[in-house]
Protein backbone atom coordinates (compact mmCIF):
# COMPACT_ATOMS: atom_id res chain seq x y z
CA UNK A 1 0.00 0.00 0.00
CA UNK A 2 1.07 3.66 -1.33
CA UNK A 3 1.93 5.86 2.03
CA UNK A 4 3.06 9.41 1.43
CA UNK A 5 5.69 9.48 4.45
CA UNK A 6 7.70 7.06 1.52
CA UNK A 7 8.64 10.83 -0.30
CA UNK A 8 10.19 11.85 3.23
CA UNK A 9 11.84 8.62 3.82
CA UNK A 10 13.27 9.46 -0.12
CA UNK A 11 14.47 12.50 1.07
CA UNK A 12 16.71 11.46 3.69
CA UNK A 13 18.06 8.65 1.92
CA UNK A 14 18.75 11.01 -0.97
CA UNK A 15 20.45 14.31 0.73
CA UNK A 16 22.33 11.40 2.56
CA UNK A 17 21.67 12.96 6.45
CA UNK A 18 23.24 11.71 8.82
CA UNK A 19 20.73 12.06 11.98
CA UNK A 20 18.88 8.15 12.44
CA UNK A 21 15.27 8.55 11.25
CA UNK A 22 12.72 8.07 13.91
CA UNK A 23 9.37 7.15 12.93
CA UNK A 24 6.76 8.10 15.36
CA UNK A 25 3.36 6.72 15.04
CA UNK A 26 0.12 5.29 16.84
CA UNK A 27 0.02 1.25 16.94
CA UNK A 28 -1.04 -0.36 13.92
CA UNK A 29 -0.64 2.49 11.56
CA UNK A 30 2.32 0.82 9.20
CA UNK A 31 4.98 2.03 10.70
CA UNK A 32 7.12 -1.37 10.43
CA UNK A 33 5.82 -2.06 7.13
CA UNK A 34 6.37 1.32 5.57
CA UNK A 35 10.02 1.25 7.22
CA UNK A 36 10.46 -2.61 6.11
CA UNK A 37 9.57 -1.98 2.46
CA UNK A 38 12.27 1.40 2.34
CA UNK A 39 14.90 -0.65 3.63
CA UNK A 40 14.14 -3.48 1.28
CA UNK A 41 13.89 -1.41 -1.68
CA UNK A 42 16.34 1.43 -1.11
CA UNK A 43 19.53 -0.60 -0.09
CA UNK A 44 21.85 -3.10 -0.96
CA UNK A 45 21.45 -4.73 2.78
CA UNK A 46 19.20 -4.40 5.93
CA UNK A 47 19.18 -5.92 9.02
CA UNK A 48 16.42 -6.29 11.33
CA UNK A 49 15.77 -5.65 15.31
CA UNK A 50 12.82 -5.70 16.96
CA UNK A 51 13.84 -4.97 21.03
CA UNK A 52 10.98 -5.94 22.30
CA UNK A 53 11.45 -9.46 21.43
CA UNK A 54 14.95 -9.52 20.87
CA UNK A 55 16.11 -9.68 24.46
CA UNK A 56 19.63 -10.44 23.78
CA UNK A 57 20.00 -7.25 21.70
CA UNK A 58 18.38 -5.13 23.98
CA UNK A 59 21.20 -6.09 26.68
CA UNK A 60 23.81 -4.53 24.32
CA UNK A 61 22.49 -1.21 24.88
CA UNK A 62 22.09 -1.34 28.81
CA UNK A 63 25.68 -2.20 28.83
CA UNK A 64 27.17 -0.04 26.12
CA UNK A 65 25.80 3.05 23.75
CA UNK A 66 29.15 3.52 21.40
CA UNK A 67 28.61 2.85 18.39
CA UNK A 68 31.12 0.38 16.94
CA UNK A 69 30.38 -1.61 19.91
CA UNK A 70 26.52 -1.90 19.44
CA UNK A 71 27.74 -2.70 15.64
CA UNK A 72 30.42 -5.64 16.42
CA UNK A 73 28.11 -6.84 19.53
CA UNK A 74 25.07 -7.28 16.95
CA UNK A 75 27.12 -8.98 14.72
CA UNK A 76 28.58 -11.46 17.19
CA UNK A 77 24.80 -11.97 19.15
CA UNK A 78 22.96 -12.73 15.29
CA UNK A 79 26.14 -14.15 13.68
CA UNK A 80 26.24 -11.74 10.37
CA UNK A 81 28.45 -9.47 9.04
CA UNK A 82 27.57 -5.88 8.44
CA UNK A 83 28.79 -3.63 5.90
CA UNK A 84 27.93 0.28 7.02
CA UNK A 85 28.41 1.60 3.58
CA UNK A 86 25.92 -1.01 2.20
CA UNK A 87 23.50 -1.98 5.13
CA UNK A 88 20.40 0.12 6.91
CA UNK A 89 19.97 -0.79 10.43
CA UNK A 90 15.96 -0.87 10.89
CA UNK A 91 15.56 -0.66 14.78
CA UNK A 92 11.76 -1.25 15.93
CA UNK A 93 9.93 -0.92 19.50
CA UNK A 94 13.04 1.21 20.77
CA UNK A 95 10.78 2.84 23.08
CA UNK A 96 11.55 -0.23 25.41
CA UNK A 97 14.99 0.56 25.58
CA UNK A 98 16.08 4.04 26.94
CA UNK A 99 19.61 3.51 26.53
CA UNK A 100 19.18 2.66 22.57
CA UNK A 101 17.28 5.74 22.10
CA UNK A 102 20.26 7.93 23.63
CA UNK A 103 22.64 5.68 21.46
CA UNK A 104 21.50 7.40 18.46
CA UNK A 105 23.09 11.47 19.32
CA UNK A 106 26.45 8.84 19.00
CA UNK A 107 25.74 7.22 15.28
CA UNK A 108 24.72 10.96 14.53
CA UNK A 109 27.67 12.25 15.53
CA UNK A 110 30.08 9.46 14.15
CA UNK A 111 32.40 9.87 11.81
CA UNK A 112 31.59 6.62 10.06
CA UNK A 113 28.18 6.78 7.65
CA UNK A 114 25.62 4.71 9.86
CA UNK A 115 22.05 4.66 8.17
CA UNK A 116 20.05 4.19 11.60
CA UNK A 117 15.92 3.88 11.59
CA UNK A 118 13.83 3.65 14.31
CA UNK A 119 10.13 3.26 15.17
CA UNK A 120 8.14 2.53 18.70
CA UNK A 121 4.37 1.88 18.94
CA UNK A 122 5.03 4.80 21.74
CA UNK A 123 7.54 6.85 20.92
CA UNK A 124 5.54 10.03 21.43
CA UNK A 125 5.61 8.71 25.15
CA UNK A 126 8.37 7.92 25.84
CA UNK A 127 10.08 11.26 24.52
CA UNK A 128 7.94 12.86 26.42
CA UNK A 129 9.06 10.78 29.76
CA UNK A 130 12.26 10.66 28.99
CA UNK A 131 14.34 10.42 32.06
CA UNK A 132 17.82 11.09 30.62
CA UNK A 133 18.86 13.76 28.08
CA UNK A 134 17.00 12.77 25.02
CA UNK A 135 19.04 13.50 21.64
CA UNK A 136 17.56 17.14 20.75
CA UNK A 137 18.49 17.78 17.15
CA UNK A 138 20.45 14.35 16.28
CA UNK A 139 17.43 12.19 15.45
CA UNK A 140 15.27 12.95 12.19
CA UNK A 141 11.89 12.70 13.69
CA UNK A 142 9.04 12.12 11.58
CA UNK A 143 5.16 11.13 12.44
CA UNK A 144 3.08 8.72 10.60
CA UNK A 145 -0.88 8.65 11.20
CA UNK A 146 -3.63 6.46 9.74
CA UNK A 147 -3.65 6.80 5.73
CA UNK A 148 -6.07 9.13 4.87
CA UNK A 149 -8.74 9.41 1.79
CA UNK A 150 -5.71 10.15 -0.52
CA UNK A 151 -3.83 6.82 0.19
CA UNK A 152 -6.90 4.90 0.59
CA UNK A 153 -7.71 5.77 -2.96
CA UNK A 154 -4.24 4.96 -4.37
CA UNK A 155 -4.38 1.45 -1.84
CA UNK A 156 -7.98 0.49 -4.30
CA UNK A 157 -6.36 1.73 -7.46
CA UNK A 158 -8.13 4.81 -8.00
CA UNK A 159 -5.51 7.29 -8.93
CA UNK A 160 -7.74 8.80 -11.54
CA UNK A 161 -9.99 9.79 -9.88
CA UNK A 162 -7.77 11.14 -7.23
CA UNK A 163 -6.38 13.09 -10.09
CA UNK A 164 -9.75 14.55 -10.83
CA UNK A 165 -10.69 15.14 -7.72
CA UNK A 166 -6.96 17.39 -7.06
CA UNK A 167 -7.86 19.32 -10.15
CA UNK A 168 -11.13 20.29 -8.99
CA UNK A 169 -9.45 21.36 -5.65
CA UNK A 170 -7.32 23.64 -7.54
CA UNK A 171 -9.70 25.15 -10.29
CA UNK A 172 -12.10 25.42 -7.62
CA UNK A 173 -14.30 23.70 -10.68
CA UNK A 174 -17.18 21.33 -10.03
CA UNK A 175 -16.91 17.68 -10.60
CA UNK A 176 -19.15 15.75 -13.20
CA UNK A 177 -22.22 14.47 -11.02
CA UNK A 178 -21.07 10.98 -11.93
CA UNK A 179 -17.20 11.33 -10.75
CA UNK A 180 -18.71 13.37 -7.27
CA UNK A 181 -20.79 10.74 -6.60
CA UNK A 182 -18.50 7.74 -7.18
CA UNK A 183 -16.49 9.93 -4.61
CA UNK A 184 -18.70 10.05 -2.40
CA UNK A 185 -19.37 7.00 -2.27
CA UNK A 186 -15.81 6.28 -2.07
CA UNK A 187 -15.72 8.31 1.45
CA UNK A 188 -18.45 6.36 2.72
CA UNK A 189 -17.17 4.06 2.40
CA UNK A 190 -13.93 5.19 3.94
CA UNK A 191 -16.11 6.39 7.22
CA UNK A 192 -16.78 2.85 7.42
CA UNK A 193 -13.46 1.48 7.34
CA UNK A 194 -11.11 4.10 9.03
CA UNK A 195 -7.64 4.29 7.50
CA UNK A 196 -5.69 1.43 9.17
CA UNK A 197 -3.81 -0.50 6.81
CA UNK A 198 -5.44 -3.58 8.33
CA UNK A 199 -8.32 -2.34 7.91
CA UNK A 200 -7.83 -1.41 4.45
CA UNK A 201 -5.89 -4.24 3.13
CA UNK A 202 -9.02 -6.41 4.79
CA UNK A 203 -11.46 -4.64 2.53
CA UNK A 204 -9.05 -5.28 -0.49
CA UNK A 205 -8.88 -9.04 -0.07
CA UNK A 206 -12.97 -8.80 0.35
CA UNK A 207 -12.91 -7.23 -3.29
CA UNK A 208 -13.65 -4.13 -2.04
CA UNK A 209 -16.98 -4.87 -0.87
CA UNK A 210 -17.59 -2.72 2.44
CA UNK A 211 -20.58 -5.09 3.40
CA UNK A 212 -17.71 -8.25 3.83
CA UNK A 213 -15.89 -6.03 5.57
CA UNK A 214 -14.51 -7.56 8.97
CA UNK A 215 -15.03 -5.20 11.67
CA UNK A 216 -13.84 -7.49 14.62
CA UNK A 217 -10.25 -6.03 13.22
CA UNK A 218 -11.20 -2.41 14.08
CA UNK A 219 -12.40 -3.72 17.36
CA UNK A 220 -8.63 -5.94 17.74
CA UNK A 221 -7.30 -2.47 17.43
CA UNK A 222 -8.67 -0.49 20.00
CA UNK A 223 -8.14 -3.94 22.33
CA UNK A 224 -4.68 -3.55 21.59
CA UNK A 225 -4.75 0.22 22.24
CA UNK A 226 -6.51 -0.76 25.56
CA UNK A 227 -3.74 -3.54 26.22
CA UNK A 228 -0.74 -0.91 25.60
CA UNK A 229 -2.35 1.28 28.16
CA UNK A 230 -2.23 -1.50 30.64
CA UNK A 231 1.29 -2.70 29.91
CA UNK A 232 3.20 0.90 29.62
CA UNK A 233 1.59 2.87 32.26
CA UNK A 234 0.90 1.93 36.40
CA UNK A 235 -2.39 0.63 37.38
CA UNK A 236 -4.19 4.01 38.30
CA UNK A 237 -2.87 6.03 35.26
CA UNK A 238 -3.89 2.45 32.66
CA UNK A 239 -7.80 2.64 34.53
CA UNK A 240 -7.59 6.05 33.75
CA UNK A 241 -6.17 5.93 30.39
CA UNK A 242 -9.31 3.61 29.61
CA UNK A 243 -11.94 6.09 30.79
CA UNK A 244 -11.01 8.82 29.05
CA UNK A 245 -10.71 6.65 26.03
CA UNK A 246 -14.19 5.21 26.37
CA UNK A 247 -15.80 8.25 27.36
CA UNK A 248 -15.16 9.39 23.46
CA UNK A 249 -19.04 8.90 22.08
CA UNK A 250 -20.22 10.64 24.91
CA UNK A 251 -17.98 13.59 24.95
CA UNK A 252 -18.77 13.97 21.06
CA UNK A 253 -22.13 13.43 21.14
CA UNK A 254 -23.19 16.29 23.48
CA UNK A 255 -24.46 19.62 21.94
CA UNK A 256 -21.75 21.36 23.48
CA UNK A 257 -18.54 19.64 22.17
CA UNK A 258 -15.90 20.84 24.67
CA UNK A 259 -14.01 18.31 26.76
CA UNK A 260 -15.81 17.63 30.20
CA UNK A 261 -13.94 15.66 32.94
CA UNK A 262 -17.05 15.03 34.22
CA UNK A 263 -18.12 12.52 31.05
CA UNK A 264 -15.26 10.37 31.72
CA UNK A 265 -15.88 9.92 35.68
CA UNK A 266 -19.01 11.90 37.74
CA UNK A 267 -16.65 12.80 40.74
CA UNK A 268 -13.56 13.59 37.84
CA UNK A 269 -10.99 16.51 38.53
CA UNK A 270 -9.10 17.71 35.74
CA UNK A 271 -5.56 17.72 37.33
CA UNK A 272 -6.20 13.77 38.53
CA UNK A 273 -6.34 13.33 34.87
CA UNK A 274 -4.27 15.55 33.14
CA UNK A 275 -1.32 12.76 33.26
CA UNK A 276 -3.63 10.29 31.53
CA UNK A 277 -4.74 13.09 29.02
CA UNK A 278 -1.21 13.88 28.57
CA UNK A 279 -0.34 10.14 27.57
CA UNK A 280 -3.16 10.07 25.37
CA UNK A 281 -2.30 12.39 23.39
CA UNK A 282 1.24 12.32 23.05
CA UNK A 283 0.51 8.58 21.91
CA UNK A 284 -1.62 10.03 19.29
CA UNK A 285 -4.67 7.79 20.40
CA UNK A 286 -6.26 11.23 20.63
CA UNK A 287 -6.13 14.72 18.95
CA UNK A 288 -6.87 17.92 20.50
CA UNK A 289 -8.16 20.94 19.21
CA UNK A 290 -7.86 24.25 21.11
CA UNK A 291 -10.51 26.93 21.45
CA UNK A 292 -9.15 30.70 20.92
CA UNK A 293 -10.58 33.80 21.66
CA UNK A 294 -9.27 35.74 19.14
CA UNK A 295 -8.63 34.51 15.36
CA UNK A 296 -5.69 36.07 14.66
CA UNK A 297 -1.92 35.45 13.90
CA UNK A 298 -0.46 33.04 15.82
CA UNK A 299 -3.23 30.97 17.11
CA UNK A 300 -1.47 29.73 20.23
CA UNK A 301 -1.29 33.02 21.67
CA UNK A 302 -5.11 33.13 22.22
CA UNK A 303 -5.92 30.17 23.24
CA UNK A 304 -8.30 29.50 26.20
CA UNK A 305 -8.96 26.42 28.63
CA UNK A 306 -11.38 24.89 26.70
CA UNK A 307 -11.02 21.94 24.40
CA UNK A 308 -12.17 19.70 22.01
CA UNK A 309 -11.20 15.81 21.90
CA UNK A 310 -11.50 14.01 18.43
CA UNK A 311 -10.34 10.04 18.17
CA UNK A 312 -7.35 9.65 15.91
CA UNK A 313 -9.19 7.64 13.50
CA UNK A 314 -12.73 7.65 12.20
CA UNK A 315 -12.91 3.94 11.60
CA UNK A 316 -12.18 3.57 15.30
CA UNK A 317 -14.56 5.98 17.01
CA UNK A 318 -17.38 4.11 14.37
CA UNK A 319 -16.75 1.04 16.11
CA UNK A 320 -16.49 2.66 19.42
CA UNK A 321 -19.85 4.15 18.97
CA UNK A 322 -21.30 1.19 17.53
CA UNK A 323 -22.22 2.91 14.40
CA UNK A 324 -23.51 0.19 11.62
CA UNK A 325 -22.29 0.72 8.18
CA UNK A 326 -25.79 1.01 6.88
CA UNK A 327 -26.21 4.03 9.42
CA UNK A 328 -23.51 5.65 7.45
CA UNK A 329 -24.99 4.77 4.04
CA UNK A 330 -28.52 5.70 5.03
CA UNK A 331 -27.56 8.57 6.61
CA UNK A 332 -29.83 7.55 10.00
CA UNK A 333 -28.59 9.71 13.13
CA UNK A 334 -27.48 12.58 11.28
CA UNK A 335 -27.15 14.69 14.34
CA UNK A 336 -24.42 12.17 15.47
CA UNK A 337 -22.89 12.28 12.15
CA UNK A 338 -22.48 15.78 12.08
CA UNK A 339 -19.80 15.36 14.88
CA UNK A 340 -18.42 11.59 13.48
CA UNK A 341 -17.96 13.88 10.40
CA UNK A 342 -15.75 16.53 12.33
CA UNK A 343 -13.99 13.70 13.39
CA UNK A 344 -12.85 12.96 9.96
CA UNK A 345 -11.88 16.19 9.03
CA UNK A 346 -9.82 16.67 12.52
CA UNK A 347 -7.65 13.81 11.69
CA UNK A 348 -7.41 15.73 8.11
CA UNK A 349 -6.01 18.68 9.43
CA UNK A 350 -4.07 17.34 11.91
CA UNK A 351 -1.83 15.20 9.99
CA UNK A 352 -0.81 18.52 8.48
CA UNK A 353 -1.22 20.86 10.94
CA UNK A 354 -0.03 18.88 14.05
CA UNK A 355 -2.07 21.62 16.01
CA UNK A 356 -5.56 22.13 15.79
CA UNK A 357 -7.93 24.96 16.82
CA UNK A 358 -11.58 26.71 16.62
CA UNK A 359 -13.02 29.35 17.53
CA UNK A 360 -16.63 29.96 19.99
CA UNK A 361 -18.40 33.00 20.96
CA UNK A 362 -20.24 31.95 24.57
CA UNK A 363 -22.73 29.56 23.34
CA UNK A 364 -24.50 30.73 20.57
CA UNK A 365 -21.36 30.63 17.55
CA UNK A 366 -18.77 28.12 16.82
CA UNK A 367 -16.69 27.45 13.56
CA UNK A 368 -15.39 24.72 13.65
CA UNK A 369 -12.00 25.07 12.85
CA UNK A 370 -9.34 27.65 11.94
CA UNK A 371 -5.84 27.71 10.39
CA UNK A 372 -2.89 29.86 9.44
CA UNK A 373 -2.25 29.84 5.57
CA UNK A 374 0.12 31.64 5.48
CA UNK A 375 -0.98 34.49 7.91
CA UNK A 376 -4.36 34.60 7.00
CA UNK A 377 -6.39 33.03 9.36
CA UNK A 378 -9.47 30.68 7.79
CA UNK A 379 -12.04 30.12 9.01
CA UNK A 380 -13.33 25.78 8.38
CA UNK A 381 -17.41 24.80 8.68
CA UNK A 382 -18.11 21.39 8.57
CA UNK A 383 -21.62 20.06 7.17
CA UNK A 384 -21.83 16.14 7.38
CA UNK A 385 -24.32 16.84 4.38
CA UNK A 386 -25.42 19.55 1.41
CA UNK A 387 -27.46 21.40 3.95
CA UNK A 388 -25.13 24.54 3.97
CA UNK A 389 -27.36 27.09 6.32
CA UNK A 390 -24.58 28.39 8.72
CA UNK A 391 -25.40 31.12 11.05
CA UNK A 392 -22.16 30.67 12.64
CA UNK A 393 -19.82 30.90 9.85
CA UNK A 394 -21.23 33.91 8.37
CA UNK A 395 -21.77 36.09 11.36
CA UNK A 396 -17.69 35.02 11.71
CA UNK A 397 -17.12 36.40 8.57
CA UNK A 398 -19.27 39.18 9.26
CA UNK A 399 -17.25 40.14 12.22
CA UNK A 400 -13.58 39.32 11.28
CA UNK A 401 -13.69 39.69 7.24
CA UNK A 402 -11.17 36.76 6.36
CA UNK A 403 -9.78 36.75 3.27
CA UNK A 404 -12.30 33.90 2.70
CA UNK A 405 -13.55 30.90 4.46
CA UNK A 406 -14.28 27.06 3.36
CA UNK A 407 -17.41 24.86 3.67
CA UNK A 408 -16.81 21.05 3.83
CA UNK A 409 -20.02 19.33 2.80
CA UNK A 410 -21.06 16.70 0.54
CA UNK A 411 -21.47 19.46 -2.60
CA UNK A 412 -19.74 19.80 -5.01
CA UNK A 413 -16.86 22.18 -5.76
CA UNK A 414 -17.29 25.95 -6.17
CA UNK A 415 -17.41 29.49 -4.68
CA UNK A 416 -19.99 32.13 -3.79
CA UNK A 417 -20.08 34.98 -1.35
CA UNK A 418 -16.43 34.11 -0.31
CA UNK A 419 -16.99 31.16 0.80
CA UNK A 420 -14.83 27.92 -1.09
CA UNK A 421 -17.54 24.61 -1.19
CA UNK A 422 -15.20 21.32 -0.75
CA UNK A 423 -16.59 18.00 -0.59
CA UNK A 424 -15.71 16.58 2.37
CA UNK A 425 -13.73 13.96 0.59
CA UNK A 426 -11.05 16.61 -0.12
CA UNK A 427 -10.64 17.77 2.93
CA UNK A 428 -7.25 16.40 2.91
CA UNK A 429 -6.08 18.80 0.18
CA UNK A 430 -6.63 21.81 2.10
Amino acid sequence: MQRKIYEKLLYWKNNKIKMPYMLIGARQTGKTYILTEFCKKEFENYVYINLDSMENIRKIFEQTIEPEEIIKNIEAVMGISIDIEKTIIFIDEIQVSERAISSLKYFCESEKEYKIVVAGSLLGVKINRFKSSFPVGKVWIEYLYPMDFEEFLLSIGEEKLLNLIKESYYELKPMLDVTHKKALDLYNEYLCIGGMPAAILNYIENNKNIFQFNEEILQMIITSYLADMSKYTENIESIRNNKIYNSMPAQLGKENKKFKYSLVEKSARAREYESSMEWLLTSNMLLKCQSVSNPKSPLKAYIENNFKIYLSDIGLLRVLCKISINEIFTNKNMLYKGVFIENYVAENLYCKYRELYYWALGNEYEVDFLINLDGDIIPIEVKASDNTTSKSLNYYIKRYKPKYAIRLSTKNFGEANGIKSIPLYASFLI
